[in-house]
């Protein structure tokens, strides 16, 4: 009785995968909150602000993603946002103004950024999809935006199930 040769078409494909979660960055994500600074919970007055500013450690801080915003309905005036940053920027890797969705957005961006495109150039590339850790949305958008110009081809899923997006027209000039 002879056996039939077990043959990997997903292997012998040709599609490069893409896992942005290989772009995730480990370092811990933190808020810090401008409503403890306020005065009443209302205003942020300056004198006490900057006091505060210089008192405190920042070091707690150090190598942390910090995202700066205030959630109680106050007004606070934008060169408070603008302080904070400057006195985090010693310590902190990365600092955005909003919530942990934007700064999960500001951490992939930032990553996908120092991807060499030109490595994918003319080749099938599926962008995969599931992933341990939570990938935003936005993450897929970038790189779909980035690699568009440069793939053969591009899809989303695994290799052995894919979801067609891209493909470059037969007649586009290389």
């Amino acid at each position: 009785m002879e056996t039939e040769e077990i043959v990997n078409r997903v292997a012998n494909s040709g599609l490069i995968s893409f896992d942005l979660e290989a772009y995730f960055h480990p370092g811990e994500r933190v808020v810090y909150d401008l409503k403890d600074n306020l005065f009443q919970g209302l205003i942020l007055r300056e004198k006490d602000f900057r006091e505060f500013l210089k008192s405190h450690d920042w070091s707690q801080y150090q190598g942390k993603n910090v995202a700066i915003t205030c959630t109680e309905d106050a007004i606070v005036p934008t060169w408070a946002f603008m302080l904070l940053a400057l006195h985090l920027e010693p310590y902190a890797n990365t600092i955005v103004y909003g919530d942990l969705s934007a700064l999960e957005d500001k951490l992939y961006y930032d990553a996908i950024a120092k991807v060499n495109i030109e490595d994918f150039r003319d080749k099938r590339v599926v962008v995969k999809g599931c992933s341990k850790h939570p990938v935003p949305i936005s993450a897929y958008a970038e790189i779909s935006r980035l690699l568009k110009p440069v793939v053969q081809s591009l899809m989303f899923g695994e290799p052995c199930s894919t979801v067609p997006l891209y493909k470059k027209p037969k007649n586009a000039v290389k």
